[in-house]
């Protein structure tokens, strides 16, 4: 059982070639997304890496899009699931966005639904295919 995670907001090359490696084997490996869809908008997004007990379990960003701010790429190793990893990115993501930040969404996976419905995350509309897998659009309201 991990014992720490950590997750801290990551700029330099280093930690982004980790961010990145743990992108390309859970997208690009497992769920077969083509590279060219998952390296976009890499310049102007806010990455976090996730580590347990110091090595690299797993990543998420968030950007600023001309509807809100967008929550993305949250990505958990395989060995990593089931501890904990993606709540504490979620957290983690949400805690950095701006106090200003009004409309706040993300495009979830089938299986991950329940943990954003846990953050107050709502979903809107149909199921839809991106990358060739099915997800929802969630919305988390604005706090009352």
């Amino acid at each position: 059982m991990p014992s720490k995670t950590e997750v801290r907001k990551v700029s330099d090359p280093a930690d982004l070639e980790k961010v990145f490696a743990i992108r390309r084997e859970v997208f690009v490996g497992e769920q077969n997304c083509p590279p060219e869809l998952e390296w976009e908008f890499e310049d102007e997004s806010t990455h976090f890496l996730a580590t347990v007990d110091g090595e690299p379990a797993g990543a998420s960003r968030w950007r600023k899009t001309d509807k809100g701010y967008k929550l993305e790429r949250f990505a958990v190793l395989s060995k990593f699931r089931g501890h904990g990893v993606g709540q504490e990115l979620v957290k983690a993501v949400l805690a950095d966005l701006p106090a200003d930040a009004g409309y706040i969404y993300l495009h979830a996976q089938i299986h991950a639904v329940t943990l954003y419905e846990r953050f107050g995350f709502e979903k809107t509309g149909p199921e839809f295919e991106e990358a060739g897998i099915r997800h929802y659009k969630m919305v988390r309201p604005p706090a009352p």
